[in-house]
């Protein structure tokens, strides 16, 4: 079973240096780590490495020379970087033998997560500024390839992964490089820093050879053969086709390892079962409504600005549901949070198919996404000043439905009939005197109707929806639109626990 966890964790690791230039180590290791009984020893983080970095010689070497046929390399804009990557190598293998284990497989787990998230929300790497292929350095590009150099060459020598990644990103972000370009000549460097360090981990720790001869001859086969399959199949690619498919593989390789390396640490985390049943409920809500909404956008002529609104009330309803079932506020905090990262990634793999144009007219590129991001995110915020600080599950509750609803309304109002913008020196001149009104006036139901659900007395609800709906609608009157997403929220939290303490 161990050769199959090999074959599995280099053609992988192939795969993501051909499409992206990654480090073979960033696929490798949390494979190896993870799943092989072979690599579960005093040294097995470490020989890991050292396999993923024997590996990565050939398979950088064939993926810069598939890249380099197709005119894609510039190594008169990275030798200053070549250079101070290859001096640190050494020393970053040094470092990663006295530090053993824990310090290395962590990283690595981490970083392989870190790096497929940035590549689902950031697909397409690239400058501004590009460069003129061939040109010379100025002294801020100068400045960048020497401190990431060094960075970069102790941190492959070091974990022996994210090397790759991180010059993908100084080549294009900061030396104006194409992305295609920048792998080709970040795997050029690779092939002689996964050289360096792989010969420095052997010498340092001769067992990798003597003891996993075979393991090191397989991973280098596979990981080569992929590498060249996919550096051909990536160079009649697009760009963002590529960088999608890196982050999802990468996102779930994350992911999965990190949740099997440290399952006896969340098996005896209660917080755990708490977060999964608060989202299980919330998918349970949302799905179905989806199911019914998404139809009626496409049958109907149901205006753009109606259909955000039903998804925004949709979100802040369900929500408002979770909260009142749910166990604890970090419980629901997190739940909100979680359905954040779940989303956003979504969002982003979807925001360029036409359908998706159809479906959510945005107002500026990734308007949408950005939205329902903060829109969770306050809603945790809500959920531990409310709950977490002030001890009212019910208040949150409360405050998210008094903010959801009434600003669905002031849209759903505002936009068709608001005549009589209200203007002053402290208002855009864009929002409605009906716009307002309707806001105080749901806002006012819908925090009326939690409370007393929750058993509030009617006198107390009465002020305390009364007075937050008021305060809440004027500070979405005096606020930009930018900021009313934060600022209305928090005043008709503070208002709630205000009233509640009075």
């Amino acid at each position: 079973m161990d050769y199959v966890w090999c074959i599995l964790a280099a053609l992988w690791a192939g795969v993501g240096t051909g499409l992206a230039g990654l480090s073979a180590a960033t696929v490798m290791v949390p494979i190896l780590m993870v799943l092989c009984p072979a690599f579960s020893g005093e040294n097995g983080v470490y020989q890991a490495t050292a396999i993923a970095l024997a590996s990565d010689i050939f398979g950088s070497a064939v993926t810069a020379f598939t890249y380099a046929r197709h005119g894609n390399m510039d190594l008169k804009r990275g030798r200053v970087m070549m250079v101070c990557v290859l001096l640190m190598c050494t020393v970053g293998s040094y470092a990663a033998y006295i530090a053993g284990n824990v310090v290395l497989g962590n990283f690595s787990l981490f970083l392989t997560l870190c790096i497929g998230i940035r590549f689902l929300v950031k697909p397409d790497t690239g400058s501004r500024r590009p460069s003129v292929r061939g040109a010379r350095l100025d002294g801020k590009a100068v400045a960048w390839s020497l401190f990431f150099g060094l960075t970069v060459g102790f941190g492959t020598g070091f974990v022996g992964t994210g090397g790759g990644m991180i010059m993908l990103i100084v080549f294009t972000v900061f030396l104006g490089m194409d992305q295609r370009t920048a792998v080709g000549t970040s795997t050029f460097i690779m092939t002689f820093t996964a050289l360096i360090a792989a010969v420095s981990h052997i010498l340092i720790h001769p067992a990798i050879v003597l003891e996993k001869w075979d393991m090191l001859l397989l991973c280098m086969t596979v990981a080569t053969s992929a590498s060249l399959l996919s550096a051909r199949f990536a160079n009649r690619m697009k760009n963002r086709t590529v960088g999608l498919a890196t982050g999802g593989v990468l996102t779930v390789l994350g992911a999965s390892m990190l949740l099997l390396y440290y399952r006896d640490v969340l098996a005896s985390w209660t917080l755990l079962p708490q977060i999964l049943r608060c989202f299980g409920m919330l998918l349970m809500f949302i799905i179905p409504a989806l199911m019914v909404l998404v139809p009626i956008r496409f049958l109907t002529r149901v205006p753009s600005y109606v259909f955000r609104k039903l998804l925004h009330m949709m979100a802040f309803s369900f929500s408002m549901l979770v909260i009142l079932r749910a166990e604890s506020w970090q419980a629901a905090a997190l739940t909100a949070l979680v359905s954040a990262a779940v989303i956003y990634p979504i969002l982003c793999l979807c925001e360029n198919r036409a359908w998706y144009g159809k479906l959510m007219v945005q107002k500026s590129p990734g308007e949408v996404k950005r939205s329902m991001l903060m829109i969770f995110s306050v809603i945790a915020a809500v959920v531990g000043l409310a709950w977490g600080v002030g001890k009212q599950q019910h208040l949150a509750a409360a405050a998210i439905m008094m903010w959801g609803c009434g600003d669905a309304a002031a849209a759903l109002v505002g936009i068709p009939w608001g005549r009589h913008k209200v203007h002053s020196r402290w208002t855009d001149g864009k929002k409605s005197w009906e716009g307002t009104l309707a806001m105080a006036a749901v806002s006012f139901l819908s925090g009326i109707s939690v409370l007393l659900w929750q058993h509030t007395p009617v006198p107390q609800a009465l002020y305390m929806a009364g007075l937050g709906a008021v305060l809440g609608s004027a500070t979405e009157l005096f606020s930009h639109s930018e900021y009313d997403t934060v600022t209305v929220p928090l005043v008709i939290v503070l208002v709630l626990l205000a009233c509640t303490a009075l």
